[in-house]
C-alpha cells in the first residue's frame, strides 16, 4: 500500500513537471503556420503522425452492447439548448468539434473535423481548415457554412455555456474553400482553443424550424460515431455506432467508441439503479461513496467474477462539491452568516457516518493539485495580484483561510457555539429557542435537492439536525430532475447541492462559473451569485498569462477569493474514480491524467468476451 502511494506521488510529480515545462516553453515558442494541434502553452505533446491518443488502445476490438443508467427522466434529445432535461451522455457521443482534446495533457487539442489550425503569436485570431472527408451521419459533407451557422446559433440561441465565447468573437468568416477564420475582440489566449471545441451541427436540418424550442423528436444531426437509433420518452435512449462513420481511420479516433450499441435506461433513483446493476440489467456503475464501495459491492455477481471493481486514480483538482448558498437572497448575502453555516456543518462526523471517513475533505476549489492556494498569508505574485483590492477583501483572503473543524462528535458543541457567535455578530440572536433578527423574524430557509440523489438527502438530514439545535428552521425540498434543473437554472433556491469540476488548465469557463456578469445570466454555473471585481480580475489575469508562474499565481489568487468567499459548504473530494462493470468491459492500461470522466468511459473502453 505504501509502495503504491509513493509510486502514485512519483507519477503525479512527473506529470506536473511536464505541465510546467509546457508552460515555460510557451514563453519562447511561437506557432505561426498551419499545425496538426495546439496547446495552451508551448507545443502539443503528440507529433503529427501519432498512432493514437496515449490513453487509447489502438487495437481495441469493435463490437458488443452495453447498458448504462441515469436517474430521473428526459424530455429533450438536444443537449445544445437551454430548454429541457437531456441525457447528459449525448453531447459526448453524437457530435464533434473542429478539434478534439487529449486528456493526457493539461490542455491540448488535435485536429478532428479540422485537418489543421493556424494562429499568430498573440492568438488574436485562429484559422481552421476542414477535412474534405468530414461527413454528418446522413452522409452530407461538413461545410464552412455549417460551422459558421453552428457558432452563431449556439452563441445566440443555444445553451448559456456557449454564449461567452460568442461575445468575444469580433468576426467569423470564410477565408478559403474550406477555411474559417475567427478574429477575437479581447486579449485571451485560450480563445483560440475554445473556438475549436464547439459542437458542429447541420444547418440544413434547422431551416424553417426553431432551434431553441426543438421538440423531443427534433434530434440534432451530428458527425459523431453514434446516432440515436431509438428512444422511448422518459424511459430509454438507444445509440448505435454508425457503420459509415467518416472518422473511423483518424489517428485521434483510433481505439475509441468501440461498442456497437449503448442503451441509456432511466430509473427513479440511485437505489433502484444499484438493484438493477446487481441484477445484471445495467453494465457499469460509477460509485462515489467510498463506504458503499467497500461494503455494498460483495453481491453474488461480484463474488462470481461477473462484475469487476476498477479504481481509477487521477491528478486533477478537487473542484467544489457541497451545498451552495444563493447570495442573491438574504441572509446569505452576509459572509458572517455563510461562515456560521459552514462552521455548523459537522464534516468530520458526517464523513465518518456516510463514507466511513474514507473521503478526504475538499480544502479549496483546486485542492489535490499544484494549482491550489498555499496555506498562510498570500505571498509573492499572489499577494501582488490581490493588492489592488486590499481593503475590500473578505477576511481570510490575504491572511489565509482554512475551513473550520468540528470535534467529530454528534453534538459538536464547540463548533455550534462558534457558529452562534458568528450569527450574533451578523445580528441574529436566540429568542425563545429560535434565531431571530432585530425585527424578530426567525431564520428559516430551504435546501433544494434532486429527489433521485439519496446521498445528498442523507447529508442534508444530518446537517439540518445541527442547524435545528441552533434554532434555525430548515426545510428540505425534494423535486424531480426536471424541476431541479429548471429551479437551479433560474436560481430559484436558497441553498442547493452544487458540483463543479476543475481542470489542470482553468480558463474562460471560470467567468461562466463565478464571473460577475454570469451572476445575472440564467443558465450560468454561477449558482452562488458571486459578484466580485477581484474574482473577475484574477480570471482575466489567468487568461492573459504567458508563463507558468503567471498562470499558477492567478489561479491560486482566485482560489483564495473563492474559498474565503464562503459560498459553499464543502463536502469531500474524489481522488479516486470507482467503476463497477461487467467483466466483458475492458479499459486501456494507460490512465489519462484527468482519470475517469464523461469522455473516458465508455469512449475508450471496449467489449471482449
Amino acid at each position: 500500500m505504501e509502495r503504491d502511494y509513493f509510486q502514485f506521488e512519483r507519477v503525479r510529480l512527473i506529470a506536473f513537471s511536464a505541465i510546467l515545462l509546457t508552460f515555460v516553453s510557451g514563453a519562447i515558442q511561437t506557432q505561426a503556420e498551419p499545425s496538426h494541434g495546439i496547446a495552451m502553452y508551448g507545443a502539443p505533446a503528440l507529433p503529427p503522425d501519432f498512432v493514437s491518443l496515449p490513453h487509447a488502445n489502438p487495437d481495441a476490438p469493435k463490437g458488443g452492447a452495453i447498458t448504462l443508467a441515469n436517474t430521473g427522466s428526459f424530455d429533450s434529445l438536444n443537449p445544445y439548448i437551454q430548454k429541457g432535461n437531456v441525457p447528459w451522455q449525448l453531447r459526448f457521443l453524437t457530435h464533434e468539434s473542429l478539434m478534439g482534446r487529449n486528456r493526457n495533457e493539461p490542455f491540448a487539442l488535435y485536429g478532428l473535423l479540422a485537418e489543421s489550425i493556424e494562429v499568430p503569436d498573440d492568438r488574436s485570431w485562429v484559422e481552421f481548415t476542414l477535412r474534405p472527408e468530414a461527413r454528418f451521419s446522413d452522409g452530407s459533407p461538413v461545410t464552412v457554412e455549417d460551422v459558421i451557422w453552428s457558432y452563431e446559433t449556439l452563441g445566440t440561441e443555444g445553451h448559456g455555456r456557449y454564449r461567452s465565447l460568442w461575445t468575444q468573437i469580433e468576426t467569423l468568416e470564410q477565408v478559403g474553400p474550406a477555411t474559417i477564420r475567427f478574429t477575437f475582440n479581447t486579449e485571451n489566449r485560450e480563445l483560440a482553443l475554445l473556438a475549436g471545441m464547439r459542437p458542429i451541427l447541420q444547418k440544413a436540418q434547422w431551416e424553417g424550424k426553431s432551434f431553441a424550442d426543438a421538440a423531443l423528436g427534433d434530434i440534432p444531426i451530428g458527425s459523431g460515431p453514434y446516432v440515436i437509433s431509438d428512444y422511448e420518452a422518459a424511459r430509454n435512449v438507444v445509440l448505435t455506432r454508425n457503420p459509415d462513420y467518416w472518422g473511423a481511420d483518424l489517428n485521434f479516433m483510433r481505439g475509441t467508441f468501440n461498442f456497437d450499441a449503448i442503451t441509456i435506461d432511466f430509473y427513479g433513483d440511485g437505489d433502484v439503479v444499484f438493484e438493477a446493476f446487481k441484477a445484471g440489467d445495467v453494465s457499469a456503475m460509477r460509485e462515489f461513496n467510498a463506504d458503499a464501495w467497500a461494503n455494498q459491492y460483495s453481491f453474488p455477481r461480484v463474488e462470481a467474477g461477473a462484475v469487476v471493481k476498477s479504481e481509477i486514480k487521477h491528478q486533477k483538482p478537487s473542484g467544489i462539491t457541497g451545498f451552495v448558498m444563493n447570495t442573491r437572497r438574504a441572509p446569505f448575502d452576509d459572509w458572517r452568516v455563510r461562515e456560521a453555516l459552514i462552521t455548523a456543518f459537522n464534516f468530520e462526523y458526517i464523513n465518518d457516518t456516510l463514507t466511513g471517513g474514507a473521503q478526504p475533505r475538499i480544502t479549496s476549489y483546486f485542492s489535490n493539485s499544484p494549482l491550489a492556494m498555499e496555506p498562510g498569508p498570500a505571498k509573492g505574485d499572489v499577494a501582488a495580484l490581490l493588492a489592488p483590492f486590499n481593503g475590500k477583501l473578505l477576511p481570510g483572503v490575504m491572511e489565509g483561510y482554512a475551513l473550520p473543524e468540528s470535534d467529530g462528535t454528534l453534538r459538536n458543541r464547540a463548533g455550534l457555539r462558534r457558529a452562534l457567535g458568528l450569527m450574533e455578530e451578523a445580528g441574529w440572536t436566540t429568542q425563545d429557542g429560535k434565531l431571530r433578527n432585530a425585527d424578530g423574524q426567525p431564520m428559516a430557509f430551504t435546501i433544494l435537492l434532486d429527489q433521485q440523489r439519496s446521498e445528498d438527502r442523507a447529508i442534508a438530514d444530518l446537517y439540518t439536525q445541527a442547524l435545528a439545535q441552533m434554532g434555525i428552521d430548515v426545510t428540505t425540498e425534494l423535486v424531480d430532475g426536471a424541476q431541479f434543473t429548471a429551479r437551479t437554472t433560474t436560481y430559484d433556491f436558497d441553498m442547493t447541492y452544487h458540483r463543479r469540476a476543475m481542470s489542470l488548465s482553468p480558463g474562460n469557463e471560470q467567468f461562466f462559473y463565478w464571473g460577475s456578469e454570469a451572476a445575472d445570466q440564467e443558465g450560468s454555473r454561477n449558482l452562488m451569485g458571486a459578484k466580485d471585481p477581484a474574482i473577475d480580475a484574477m480570471i482575466t489575469a489567468m487568461l492573459t498569462a504567458r508563463s507558468a508562474e503567471e498562470s499558477v499565481a492567478a489561479t491560486r489568487a482566485l482560489d483564495r477569493l473563492l474559498i474565503a468567499g464562503r459560498y459553499v459548504v464543502p463536502f469531500w473530494q474524489f481522488t479516486t474514480g470507482r467503476i463497477a462493470h461487467v467483466k466483458e468491459m475492458k479499459h486501456p492500461e494507460v490512465i489519462p491524467i484527468y482519470g475517469d470522466g464523461p469522455d473516458w468511459m465508455p469512449q475508450f473502453w471496449w467489449y471482449e468476451e
